[in-house]
């Protein structure tokens, strides 16, 4: 197993414990993907892969579609995804991804967190540089030789295929997102859920007492109704 496995396996989808909070974040996808590339998922990929997650976290179709008509008008407003990056206590690098409609005001808000935690926000390429930029896929597993399948998809960028309780799990560089994409499609792979994830390179192992310093950072970040996504590089307990 390699490190976006142990990686997937501390975090436990972390960022979707809250199920209110996670509606909040698909909503955001929803918008920036019909701004991009219109409102129909079968000719805009983008959109069709944040449906998919919508699903996997019991989205009510309703609400995908009211988020995509709501997306479409021309008085919704746009959101711009934004990156920020900082140390946190102890040196910890902290990755930030957010989608904001006032930029002003959600970074503030971010360097406010940092201060008050005795951390810093940094400048562009300060941490980034420390996380590979990965994409994942889940498919299901029903009928799906796992070994075959990561043979097959090596060509077309795949660097890990690992099979945990809900299905199998494809990952790849950022860059390769597309190509899967597509290849999982045209081979009628029934695609659960897809994502991108930021995967430290090297993790840094803390005291409890120190734990509990960083936890209060992100626990402040996690709140705030900008973010989508936090990363960090500090070692999580992977023992469970």
């Amino acid at each position: 197993m390699g490190r976006a496995f142990e990686f997937r396996k501390a975090r436990k989808m972390k960022r979707w414990a809250a199920m209110s909070k996670a509606f909040t974040r698909i909503g955001k996808e929803i918008v920036i993907a019909v701004k991009e590339g219109g409102p129909d998922p079968d000719s805009n990929a983008k959109l069709r892969a944040v449906v998919q997650n919508a699903k996997s976290v019991n989205m009510p179709k309703e609400n995908i579609e009211r988020a995509i008509k709501r997306a479409s008008d021309k008085n919704q407003g746009d959101y711009k995804e934004v990156l920020f990056e900082g140390y946190g206590p102890h040196g910890i690098a902290v990755l930030i991804e957010t989608a904001t409609d006032n930029n002003t005001r959600t970074v503030a808000n971010i360097r406010s967190y940092f201060n008050k935690c005795n951390g810093s926000l940094g400048t562009s390429g300060s941490v980034e540089f420390m996380f590979d930029h990965t994409c994942n896929f889940r498919i299901n597993a029903e009928g799906v030789d796992p070994e075959e399948l990561e043979l097959e998809m090596i060509d077309y960028g795949a660097e890990e295929v690992f099979v945990d309780d809900d299905g199998i799990l494809i990952y790849a560089p950022f860059e390769n997102f597309g190509t899967l994409q597509k290849e999982l499609e045209s081979r009628s792979f029934e695609i659960l859920s897809s994502g991108f994830e930021r995967i430290p390179q090297v993790t840094k192992e803390l005291t409890e007492e120190q734990v509990v310093d960083i936890e209060k950072l992100l626990e402040k970040i996690e709140e705030d109704d900008d973010v989508q996504n936090v990363f960090h590089n500090m070692k999580d307990d992977i023992s469970d």
